[in-house]
């Protein structure tokens, strides 16, 4: 049998991670967020996002060490509450889950992507939506390969990645007016429900902006030496992107007042035009839209894994099993993840599904995987992990609440949307188990 190679080393995690998490995302939501706090109080969302990152990032550690397999959170759910019976059912939620958000995720990036350009080429809608389907059959393409060109190509990417973050900050720093980034309406921190509804919907943009500290786990089956290079590559990847991102908003709340950052609609290309002038901000836009790409990239990498997983282990479509003759990747899985972006790029807008992306998923992944490894250290005392969480379960415990948190402070439309995908997930569970004769329902044997 095929089977998938570890040829990943913890620099190319360490850039597949990074990547996955600084695409069009901060460049995006940074209105969004200064909007949601009505100020320059809105660091307190980046920093709330990068708590639940650490917090969260000590629980996929401890998986990703124990579990490193092809698939993730499929993987993951299955161990911790049992293979036959709840095991089954939450991995198959995961997996129902993925099959919509996944592609959502992409197209939200192909979507942002196409929406920046319009900074240097003028686009109607039609027009955007070609790009942004384009995008993605692109990515395909450039995914088409084994994974050790993967790991040089990611490589390759991050370098462009964080020079671009680099020239930004530095130069925000050369052009910094205290006035504005640090100067506060009088109601700023009043603790209000209004207050606390605000920071909710910021933390969710931030969060969105986080994502991917975990993306290595997705590959867990080709990491070389996972054990160790897992955790190291989730801490480096998420305190590296925290230093970045609370640098960034600060500088570019120190050139652009937040009256007016909290409008723009390409707010780093603005930033970079009010410094240096109309070319500069030009080459920054490209560079912007370079790691778009590059995020993408790194999404669709990780993403394809998860139904392979599942097919392998007979949970799902046969077909999501095929690895490539020559290649040794899920190519299979790859084109039909491919093929749904493509269409989800071509319906949907970028605003609408930032939050349905957090929110379907925190329940079902987040929360259920955090509750999973409390129990673990429960029923498995004397066992030794490959990683354990420092201060068990303190960052399990923030991680929960934190997420309970920001689906709390959801808008209804989204709770219910993520409550829709739970309940449809449970009613194909229950068919599929009565058709197989498994659990819950009793064997005829």
């Amino acid at each position: 049998m095929q089977k998938l190679i570890r040829g990943l080393k913890l620099r190319q995690a360490i850039a597949i991670n990074m990547i996955d998490m600084v695409g069009i995302g901060p460049f995006i939501t940074i209105p969004f967020i200064i909007g949601a706090m009505n100020g320059p109080q809105c660091i307190v969302a980046w920093i709330l996002g990068a708590i639940l990152s650490f917090c969260d990032g000590c629980v996929w550690s401890e998986l990703g060490a124990k579990w490193p397999q092809a698939g993730g959170s499929y993987v993951f759910l299955q161990n911790l509450y049992g293979k036959e019976k709840y095991g089954r059912y939450f991995s198959f939620l995961y997996i129902w889950q993925t099959t919509i958000q996944a592609p959502l995720v992409i197209a939200s990036g192909a979507i942002g992507f196409a929406q920046y350009l319009q900074y240097l080429i003028p686009l109607n809608t039609l027009q955007q939506k070609c790009v942004s389907g384009a995008l993605v059959l692109c990515l395909v393409l450039l995914l088409y390969r084994k994974i050790t060109d993967i790991g040089k190509i990611s490589v390759f990417m991050w370098m462009i990645v964080a020079g671009t973050i680099l020239w930004l900050i530095l130069s925000g720093i050369t052009h910094f007016r205290p006035e504005l980034a640090f100067t506060y309406s009088q109601d700023a921190f009043n603790l209000s429900p209004i207050f606390f509804i605000g920071l909710g919907h910021a933390t969710t943009k931030t969060i969105y902006s986080f994502l991917g500290y975990y993306n290595v786990c997705h590959l867990g089956g080709e990491i070389e030496e996972p054990e160790k290079n897992i955790p190291k590559s989730i801490f480096i990847s998420i305190l590296g992107i925290t230093v970045l991102y609370l640098l960034m908003q600060i500088v570019v709340l120190g050139v652009i007042p937040w009256q007016e950052a909290k409008e723009s609609e390409f707010i780093v290309s603005t930033f970079f035009e009010r410094i240096y002038g109309i070319t500069a901000a030009k080459i920054a836009t490209a560079l912007i839209l370079f790691i778009a790409i590059s995020s993408l990239f790194s999404v669709m990498l990780g993403y394809s894994r998860v139904p392979y997983a599942a097919a392998v282990d007979g949970n799902y479509f046969k077909i999501f099993s095929k690895l490539h003759p020559t290649k040794h990747f899920p190519h299979i899985s790859l084109l039909i993840l491919g093929a749904v972006a493509f269409c989800f790029s071509l319906l949907f807008k970028m605003k609408e599904i930032i939050s349905a992306i957090i929110i379907m998923r925190i329940l079902i992944q987040f929360v259920s995987q955090s509750i999973g490894v409390i129990l673990l250290h429960q029923r498995n005392k004397k066992e030794s992990l490959p990683y354990k969480m420092p201060l068990f379960p303190i960052p399990a415990l923030i991680g929960i609440a934190v997420w309970l948190f920001v689906f709390a402070t959801s808008e209804w439309k989204y709770i219910l949307f993520a409550l829709s995908i739970i309940l449809s997930g449970t009613i194909l569970f229950l068919i599929f188990s009565r058709k197989q004769q498994k659990w819950p329902f009793p064997s005829n044997v």
